[in-house]
């Protein structure tokens, strides 16, 4: 499962994903916002980081106006490694390295064609489980 909340900066492009992920046939569940009203992006990067950490889903996409914001909160609650992505060459390295789990998103810095790419990428790249990646995610862990 596949959790995905955004603030108004990433409202419209949530949209896109979510139509996306319907296509795609990917389960998800939207944990808000619901408007282009202002809203704080913390409490949605918190939505998504909780639901991850109590095993509700396994990868969460968040999305505000440059993604910064939301992956800062998002990377400080334990377990989450969120990465910011602008192109599809990050998102691929973020899974096999990092084992990322949470995708974050500019939605006024990325256009939803992109973006879609995006997350395709970061939804079908598996980690690579090599000992070197393996030993640093662990080493993240414990930080």
């Amino acid at each position: 499962m596949l959790v995905i909340a955004c603030d108004h900066g990433g409202y419209e492009l949530k949209l896109e994903i979510m139509k996306h992920l319907e296509k795609r046939g990917t389960a998800y569940r939207d944990l808000g916002c619901d408007s282009l009203a202002s809203v704080d992006y913390p409490i949605y990067a918190k939505r998504v980081a909780t639901a991850i950490q109590e095993g509700e889903a396994d990868r969460g996409i968040l999305i505000c106006g440059t993604g910064i914001g939301i992956s800062i909160t998002a990377n400080k609650q334990k377990g989450i490694r969120a990465a910011l992505c602008t192109d599809c060459f990050m998102a691929e390295m973020t899974r096999l390295h990092n084992d990322a789990n949470v995708l974050a998103l500019g939605g006024r810095v990325v256009g939803p064609g992109l973006a879609l790419k995006i997350v395709d990428t970061f939804l079908d790249t598996p980690f690579s489980g090599e000992e070197r990646h393996a030993r640093r995610v662990k080493m993240i862990e414990e930080v």
